[in-house]
């Protein structure tokens, strides 16, 4: 279960910006999780709301926004939504391809009190 360590970064990096910011309370936070990047979203909530108790982010509201995998063919041009893996250009059948999105695992946002 890697979303425990997810979770810890999270955590950390929302506890580092609010004192920072000398906030009193953490309500939401905002993540960018891409189709790739193998993340459970109900085990990294359950993460996150287990490692937060007793903190200023206890309570906070996890907003996950899911990034599609999209990739762009490298012979055609083609920007397109690869699903199940499928790396292979729909129009021109190459599968030479760059990823344009889908791999991210980030915080986009915080809301603090």
């Amino acid at each position: 279960m890697h979303e425990m360590a997810i979770a810890e970064g999270i955590l950390d990096i929302a506890l580092d910006y609010a004192k920072q910011n000398e906030a009193m309370r953490i309500g939401e936070i905002g993540l960018l999780i891409g189709e790739m990047s193998g993340v459970e979203p109900e085990a990294l909530e359950f993460s996150f709301r287990m490692i937060a108790q007793g903190t200023m982010a206890e309570g906070a509201n996890l907003k996950l926004k899911q990034i599609p995998l999209m990739g762009k063919c490298n012979l055609c041009g083609k920007e397109f939504h690869i699903r199940h893996y499928n790396f292979w250009c729909p129009e021109c059948k190459d599968g030479v391809l760059a990823i344009l999105s889908g791999r991210e695992m980030q915080v986009e946002y915080l809301e603090v009190d």
